[in-house]
């Protein structure tokens, strides 16, 4: 048996889709502009708040489609031979979380749907706190140097 008891690819996916979600979650906030990113040779686009929205969208896929392929494996095979961590359980949750809370917002933005202003607001901070948490666990992990999800039963 190898010391990683999931595939070193899944991980590296996943660490690359949080990573631009965080960075392109922030440059849809004008902090690129604020901060003269966008005066940095080749970061020009990070101004562009449309260009930065549908690549949010696009590493968001990616993430839906690495949770949908884990919780499946999870399921029919690990369950068996794999036990979550207990920052593992905590990010897990968090993530169900982003993903719950990225589809309501995702759902608000289509054309024709209105909601109470309320909503609107509890959805966006929603999803700022668990990032901000997510990034947090992810910190604790690291400095812990426990950052698998998952060890073997």
């Amino acid at each position: 048996m190898t010391s990683r008891p999931y595939p070193r690819w899944i991980s590296r996916l996943f660490i690359l889709c949080m990573t631009a979600l965080a960075l392109t979650g922030m440059m849809q906030m004008p902090l690129a502009k604020r901060y003269a990113l966008t005066e940095i040779p080749g970061l020009a686009w990070t101004g562009d708040f449309y260009a930065v929205h549908r690549l949010h969208y696009v590493f968001g896929a990616a993430l839906l489609f690495l949770a949908a392929l884990v919780a499946v494996n999870w399921l029919l095979e690990w369950k068996d031979r794999l036990v979550l961590t207990r920052l593992g359980l905590a990010r897990a949750a968090v993530l169900a979380g982003l993903l719950a809370s990225g589809g309501l917002r995702v759902y608000r933005n289509l054309p024709g749907v209105t909601l109470p202003p309320e909503a609107i607001l509890a959805i966006e901070w929603t999803h700022l706190i668990l990032a901000m948490a997510m990034g947090v666990l992810a910190l604790t992990a690291l400095v812990r140097k426990c950052s698998a999800y998952a060890r073997w039963k």
